[in-house]
């Protein structure tokens, strides 16, 4: 995901040369940019002070990870964090130094700068949040709480909400197959479906549940399918347990 965010920045004109990067263990890609000026792995010593940090670790690892950024810290820094479930309580007490702290939850269509990320701050002026907002919106559409709670519950619905659309076509394709279909034919067909419907989702100002009744002829095929999927255990309860469960994690993680 910080590789999504530094394409984005990248893709809108920042200059390599303004950025650091700190990867025990950074891809091919880094090494190029490296080339162009990005200081990959410099002494942390002559990054103090930076405007903006991300830190884009993953949650277990951040209590080890995330106390040797504190002296980098200064007042004035934004430090943006997209680690899932861990809290800006955590944030301010593993750093341990006075500045703006922004806790967000970007999802991965970041990476084609279709992504969606909500995020809180704490300790930020207007002008701070101002600049955490141009960073994250480089990867998509932006949006703020006020209520840390509610991140739990944001990264169970869009953070993870990518592998249920996957998984979606994932299954549907099995599901052509289980109905005769040839296995390439039916994975095309459930991919392009699922694309595309997406895709309409994204450009209509209909609401989701107008475009599915735009498909849905009384007695036909599409309204013998939602019986199923829409009945007392189909997919509203599913997801409903679905979403409790990725929120309950992303609690434990804070812990």
């Amino acid at each position: 995901m910080g590789g999504a965010l530094l394409e984005g920045w990248l893709r809108l004109g920042l200059d390599p040369k303004n950025v650091a990067v700190l990867e025990p263990q950074p891809a091919p890609g880094l090494a190029t940019l490296a080339q162009r000026g990005l200081k990959l792995n410099p002494d942390p010593k002559t990054l103090a002070g930076v405007a903006a940090m991300v830190i884009a670790v993953k949650p277990q690892v951040a209590a080890q990870a995330v106390p040797a950024l504190a002296p980098l810290v200064s007042p004035a820094t934004v430090v943006l964090s997209i680690m899932a479930g861990r809290t800006l309580h955590f944030l301010a007490a593993t750093l341990n130094r006075p500045c703006a702290l922004i806790r967000a939850m970007p999802n991965t269509p970041a990476a084609i700068g279709r992504g969606i990320t909500v995020a809180v701050a704490q300790n930020a002026t207007a002008a701070q949040r101002e600049l955490a907002a141009r960073l994250l919106s480089a990867t998509g559409t932006v949006e703020w709480v006020d209520d840390e709670a509610l991140m739990d519950a944001v990264t169970a619905v869009s953070g993870s909400g990518p592998a249920y659309v996957f998984l979606l076509a994932e299954v549907l394709a099995q599901a052509g197959v289980a109905a005769g279909l040839p296995a390439p034919l039916a994975a095309k067909l459930a991919r392009e479906t699922v694309a595309g419907s997406g895709e309409l989702l994204h450009r209509s100002p209909l609401e989701a549940a107008a475009l599915r009744q735009n498909v849905t002829s009384p007695g036909g095929t599409t309204a013998a399918a939602l019986t199923v999927l829409m009945g007392e255990n189909g997919i509203a309860a599913l997801m409903t347990r679905a979403i409790a469960a990725a929120t309950a994690r992303s609690r434990e993680l804070a812990d």
